[in-house]
């Protein structure tokens, strides 16, 4: 099946859904989320394979996450796209659908701080617990890099001559 038989399938329980690069991509709502991935997972698409998060700071929503799921029966794929304010930054858990999403969402909240709402440990994964800031948003520093020579500094990305 071609992902836009997929999309006339499926897309009627969404309200938008297209083809992009090759694969079906259904948008959702932060309310629908659970029920949407429960759907899908009904569908035969069985398997999460990433949780990735976007940052647009001059768009609203200025989050946008993407599901990745695939169906390892039918071999589809479907991304499935939400998108999160800024001022209200938080999304439902999956991990009662998917549990191994335990991992992937507490890796979208330590780099982009984005809070699921009902996850079993919803802390950094990554970071140390004292780490200030979520380096995966635009406006976070990009810091500097020490270095083994005596006195000598790498400035951030953004501050070097060209």
């Amino acid at each position: 099946m071609s992902p836009e038989e997929l999309i006339e399938q499926l897309g009627s329980r969404f309200g938008e859904a297209s083809v992009s690069l090759g694969e079906a991509v259904v948008i959702t709502t932060r309310e629908k989320l659970v029920d949407d991935v429960a759907f899908l997972k009904g569908q035969g698409f069985d398997f999460l394979s990433d949780i990735a998060g976007t940052d647009w700071p001059e768009e609203d929503p200025r989050f946008w996450l993407a599901y990745h799921l695939y169906s390892m029966e039918q071999k589809h794929r479907i991304r499935l796209k939400v998108g999160v304010p800024d001022d209200d930054a938080v999304v439902p858990t999956i991990t009662e659908v998917f549990p191994g999403a335990e991992f992937m969402e507490r890796e979208v909240f330590d780099m982009l701080g984005i809070d699921f709402a009902g996850h079993p440990d919803m802390r950094r994964i990554l970071l140390p617990e004292d780490w200030e800031g979520h380096p995966h948003r635009k406006d976070h520093d990009l810091g500097g890099v020490k270095t083994q020579f005596k006195g000598h500094f790498i400035p951030p990305v953004d501050q070097r001559l060209h």
